[in-house]
């Protein structure tokens, strides 16, 4: 066994010289269109989630019935939750005035905007790639299966070969040897 030579070798060729295109290829190919579309979907998603969070604060009917119920429902759970950690078990919660809940449901409207579209983006790619799992696995099951009559195929000519082999070997035997005499 050879040592390991840690050192490069003077005769290496540039890396201008040694770049695999199949291998640039791959670095673009494995960085697909959908994957970038999806980022800027996600990107996109919180400058909407800002306008719709503008416009709940700005909206009676969204801020009464969109923004305020989850809002003190949240503060309601935090609050009762950091209660038990500090032992008070008993203990009422105040409801958060109307301004405070208005701004912690616009904030927690705007993440769950935020949070969807990126699941829903998570959604897509895994859907997309189980198709193209798919597919490969179709197309590799369709190669198999045309291999595996090919081989067949070939057995039987080979099964066909050895059949005519063996008669003309027979036919040989057969036939009578004259002696020179």
């Amino acid at each position: 066994m050879q040592p390991f030579n840690v050192i490069a070798s003077p005769r290496r060729a540039p890396p201008s010289r040694c770049r695999n295109t199949a291998s640039a290829n791959m670095v673009v190919g494995a960085f697909p269109i959908a994957k970038l579309l999806y980022l800027g979907v996600r990107q996109m998603s919180k400058p909407l989630a800002n306008r719709i969070k503008a416009g709940a604060r700005k909206s009676e009917f969204f801020k009464n019935y969109v923004c305020l119920p989850p809002a003190q429902f949240y503060h309601w759970i935090e609050m009762r939750t950091k209660m038990r950690i500090m032992g008070f078990r008993g203990s009422t919660i105040k409801p958060l005035n109307e301004e405070a809940a208005a701004e912690l449901g616009a904030e927690l409207l705007g993440e769950a905007i935020i949070f969807f579209v990126g699941g829903g983006c998570m959604v897509l790619e895994y859907s997309r790639q189980a198709a193209n799992s798919r597919r490969k696995e179709e197309e590799l099951n369709e190669t198999i299966n045309s291999l595996q009559t090919q081989v067949a195929e070939l057995a039987l000519t080979t099964e066909t070969l050895d059949a005519q082999l063996r008669e003309v070997n027979r036919q040989l035997v057969s036939f009578p040897v004259s002696s020179k005499k």
